[in-house]
């Protein structure tokens, strides 16, 4: 079993370092998109600092599904062009949200969330789902958070057969 960490330390740039190199290790030999999605949501969830919530949306049709998650129960469906998640999808970029309450649109599933991170998981041009990223604290995320997630999605779509 690999050994993870609770919270990493040092640096944003090190402790994304040190996710990616974790998520190497979980990803190594499995394949199935959900068992790599949920160790990757765990590993972010307990990894990285000021997260209430961590997981992943699937495309289903032509909505946006609970997948898996670290965190307190969450929405189980978003429209696309909903909230931050389905607003990703639509447009393919990810999406960071200082203020929540500042955000047209924006679905509550938490009340204690402040800040957001929207990353859209895309396979050959098509989105097949988004990561998100929940903070209780404003202004939790930027462009280094931004950069480094898109990474480990990659490393996620790379690892993992479709969902």
């Amino acid at each position: 079993m690999l050994d993870t960490t609770d919270r990493l330390e040092g640096t944003k740039t090190e402790i994304y370092e040190e996710l990616a190199r974790q998520l190497g290790g979980l990803f190594y030999g499995e394949r199935d998109a959900t068992a790599n999605a949920a160790n990757m949501a765990a590993l972010i969830g307990r990894g990285l600092p000021d997260l209430n919530w961590a997981g992943f949306y699937i495309m289903r049709g032509d909505e946006l599904v609970l997948g898996p998650f670290w965190g307190k129960p969450a929405c189980v469906r978003i429209e696309l062009g909903k909230g931050v998640c389905g607003t990703a999808a639509v447009y393919k970029e990810s999406i960071i949200v200082t203020d929540v309450h500042e955000f047209p649109g924006h679905i509550v599933c938490d009340a204690a969330s402040q800040s957001e991170l929207v990353v859209p998981i895309i396979r050959n041009g098509v989105v097949i789902g988004v990561l998100d990223l929940d903070s209780p604290s404003l202004a939790r995320f930027d462009a280094e958070d931004q950069a480094a997630c898109e990474n480990l999605v990659r490393l996620f779509v790379a690892a993992s057969e479709p969902f």
